[in-house]
């Protein structure tokens, strides 16, 4: 079994990015856990944002069960603000260090969404001060995960080194997408990334609907 921690600036990021994926993780027995940075509540303007960070939340368990997994961690930081900031640091790096993860996923560094850009400037440097015994503010036993893979949201890839098939997942990747309703009814995304990965499939030939990565560190996948 290996374990699996995905970093998502909002909810629905992680199954938009790497939903297919996960759910073959789920399959193979692995554990999955997701850490949201925020929880939306900046994403409509029908809710006051308490009420739509509980109801993005409640979407987040619902899509993840859809998937097979229930490991959820909100750090509830300001959506549309997040910043690089030592307190975000020090809960990633103990998160690393808890969670002990073989394989991390994350925003690519380039994603066009400030959010997603921070999130992966955060996670990029927990990976090296989560690996290392010293910083005596940083609880756990250091850790190295194995794997860090980036994934696409708002800007696709342009380069890319690992691809997925998750052709046998995509129903699930999209009735998963679904249950972020709050989301989904502002803009049918659920079709967009449904044709995304399609496209990632053909172009790459590696199955008929695919995800795909930028590597940031790789040893073993299978």
């Amino acid at each position: 079994m290996k374990r699996i921690l995905v970093f998502a600036a909002h909810p629905d990021d992680d199954i938009i990015g790497c939903g297919g994926s996960l759910a073959k993780h789920v399959k193979l027995g692995n554990r999955v856990s997701v850490c949201y940075m925020t929880s939306g509540e900046a994403g409509s303007l029908d809710y006051s944002k308490a009420e739509l960070a509980r109801i993005r939340e409640e979407e987040a368990r619902n899509a993840a069960q859809v998937i097979g997994f229930q490991d959820l961690t909100y750090l509830r930081k300001p959506d549309g603000h997040l910043e690089y900031d030592q307190c975000s640091l020090k809960k990633l790096v103990e998160l690393i260090r808890k969670k002990q993860p073989n394989i991390i996923y994350v925003h690519h560094p380039s994603d066009g969404h400030p959010d997603h850009r921070a999130t992966f400037q955060l996670v990029n440097e927990s990976l090296g001060r989560a690996s290392v015994p010293l910083f005596q503010e940083y609880r756990g036993t250091p850790w190295s995960a194995e794997t860090v893979l980036a994934y696409e949201v708002w800007t696709p890839l342009s380069d890319f080194e690992y691809v997925e098939d998750i052709s046998e997942f995509i129903d699930k990747k999209v009735a998963a997408l679904r249950k972020h309703e709050s989301q989904i009814k502002l803009n049918p995304y659920d079709e967009a990334f449904k044709g995304l990965a399609r496209y990632r499939g053909t172009m790459t030939g590696k199955g008929k609907y695919c995800e795909v990565f930028k590597v940031i560190k790789i040893s073993k996948l299978s």
